[in-house]
């Protein structure tokens, strides 16, 4: 089940308006990435534009973006489609992340979180007062992205903030496919506040360290149950 509350900080600063276009795009970005729209499923334009209350013009203008993330796909004559996941393109993406997530981290704690450090306060704050529960999988799937994407926010590059927020959304779409064949989920998610402490404390060799660590655990996971 979607949690609202999550999704706000999910997909960045909860005051600020956003146009229609990046309604329907950060809704149907969530749905695509978590799979709740099946991979190679065909996109309803009538129904999603009834659902996400937008029209058809701002509608197809998030699916455009989508489709330059690669989450979705438009055939002539046929239509747009949610993409399949490519669990072949793990290794490729891994590598990218391997480069730039430390360095985000890096940045981020450089600035000790910058704009985004209340957010990180924040987020740090919830992990401490769920001690030691355990998450379910779909908890602990987005409580790994909210959290990436607030250290890319906090580095303060725009630039490496969209390519990350690209390549860890596709690899979320990998791990969402494997998520329940992975026993050590929530040990995987637990890194996070060794991760936040280091950005917040202004650390930047420890952040990028941390970081490191748990891009190279995501892969070694995935493929021990591929």
């Amino acid at each position: 089940m979607r949690d609202d509350s999550m999704l706000t900080t999910l997909t960045g600063a909860r005051d600020e308006p956003r146009s229609l276009v990046d309604q329907a795009f950060l809704q149907l970005q969530d749905r695509l990435i978590f799979l709740d729209i099946p991979p190679g499923s065909p996109i309803n334009e009538g129904r999603l534009s009834q659902e996400l209350q937008v029209g058809r013009t701002p509608l197809r203008e998030a699916l455009k973006r989508l489709e330059s993330d690669h989450l979705v796909v438009t055939y002539p004559r046929r239509g747009t489609f949610a993409t399949t996941v490519d669990i072949t393109a793990l290794s490729e993406i891994s590598q990218v992340r391997e480069v730039l997530e430390p360095l985000a981290a890096r940045l981020a704690a450089e600035r000790r979180g910058g704009g985004s450090r209340a957010l990180l306060e924040e987020l740090q704050e919830k992990l401490r007062s769920r001690g030691d529960d355990r998450l379910d999988r779909d908890e602990a799937l987005r409580w790994d992205i909210r959290v990436h994407r607030a250290v890319y926010a906090a580095a303060g590059n725009a630039h490496l903030q969209a390519t990350l927020d690209r390549y860890s959304n596709l690899a979320t779409r990998i791990w969402c496919v494997v998520a329940d064949r992975i026993p050590q989920l929530h040990e995987h998610i637990a890194v996070h506040s060794a991760l936040l402490a280091a950005v917040l404390d202004g650390d930047p060799e420890r952040a990028a360290a941390v970081m490191a660590d748990h891009v190279r655990d995501f892969e070694t996971q995935i493929r021990q149950v591929l």
